[in-house]
């Protein structure tokens, strides 16, 4: 597999997962696959999230690449429980996944001649990078609206709703400030998260410093500076910081690769989050569901999968009615 296809910008550990990761997928599909070999890829997945994020975001970007390269050809989908040749050579069709996910870095350089004081978007489901001038990054989760306006003195986001991730290229004499609601977050060299809610608004401030604070200068509550860990949640008129491993903080942000990762996280808000991604909604039939506590990494548009595994590992009943998947006990 040729280098040109990875991204330039990813980190040399990034590159080496994602070229593992390329590697057991290459294997599975074109080599009889046993159960030793699946028992060695599990550990491979389990030994870190980053590993199955890239594992995965290397399966669908196949699953892609597959459609193009037989698009002229009979229907074909190769099954990962039951792996079937192509009618390519598995190493061109690697090659090819990896072009697909270069792809996506390519696509959000356009950004950066679009005009400022433009409001940029996504809908259920969708995903889109917004790359600054200036180096900064703006990764927009599903359902999320933010407005860009860059003066000579300062960069300003406003965020609407929905959820983004900034890494920010710092200048002291440009600070960038995103405004929520009546609350601001000001970078001082940053990579964070901001999640918009109906009723309150969250901060996770993973590498660098940012001040949260009251942006109408209202309220009792000072200003908080903020370090790599430290969590934020703020209502309208008050704010509360707590701390979590940065690890974890990382694993809430698999949504920038496709995936979402519970971790012994209720039925009840695992069917929550999941459906922020989705216009196929998953209801939870009752109370004694709901309490129910689930694990795993799963492809954030993939309802019905989510309903197969909490069927199997959770022993609940799954039914598909009028466009929902409903789960009860």
């Amino acid at each position: 597999m040729s280098g040109s296809t990875e991204n330039p910008q990813a980190t040399p550990a990034a590159r080496d997962v994602r070229a593992r990761a390329a590697e057991w997928l290459e294997r599975r599909v074109s080599e009889d696959w046993s159960q030793e070999d699946q028992a060695e890829l599990d550990i491979w997945l389990a030994q870190s999230a980053t590993h199955k994020v890239a594992y995965m975001r290397v399966s669908a970007a196949w699953d892609k690449a597959d459609r193009i390269v037989v698009l002229h050809k009979a229907p074909f989908r190769p099954s990962f429980a039951s792996p079937r040749k192509g009618i390519l050579p598995a190493s061109f069709r690697i090659a090819a996944a990896l072009i697909v996910l270069s792809a996506i870095g390519i696509g959000a350089a356009k950004y950066l001649s679009m005009p400022d004081g433009t409001t940029y978007a996504t809908g259920i489901g969708g995903h889109k990078t917004i790359t600054l001038a200036d180096g900064t990054r703006i990764e927009l989760n599903t359902d999320t609206s933010l407005r860009i306006a860059l003066k000579d003195d300062q960069r300003k986001v406003a965020l609407d709703k929905g959820e983004a991730f900034f890494h920010v290229t710092h200048d002291a004499a440009r600070p960038f400030i995103v405004t929520v609601g009546n609350h601001r977050i000001t970078d001082i060299g940053t990579e964070f998260v901001v999640r918009r809610d109906a009723s309150d608004v969250k901060v996770s401030l993973v590498e660098g410093r940012a001040q949260f604070e009251r942006s109408d200068g209202a309220g009792a509550t000072k200003p908080a500076v903020l370090t790599p860990g430290d969590v934020v949640v703020a209502t309208a008129n008050t704010f509360i910081v707590t701390r979590k491993p940065v690890r974890e903080l990382n694993e809430t942000l698999a949504w920038r690769h496709g995936a979402l990762i519970f971790f012994h996280t209720s039925l009840a808000q695992a069917a929550e989050e999941i459906n922020r991604y989705n216009e196929q909604k998953v209801v939870i039939a009752d109370a004694d569901t709901a309490r129910l506590r689930i694990n795993g990494t799963f492809p954030a548009n993939d309802v019905r999968l989510f309903g197969r595994v909490a069927h199997v590992v959770l022993g609940v009943n799954v039914e598909n009615k009028g466009g929902e998947v409903v789960i009860s006990r």
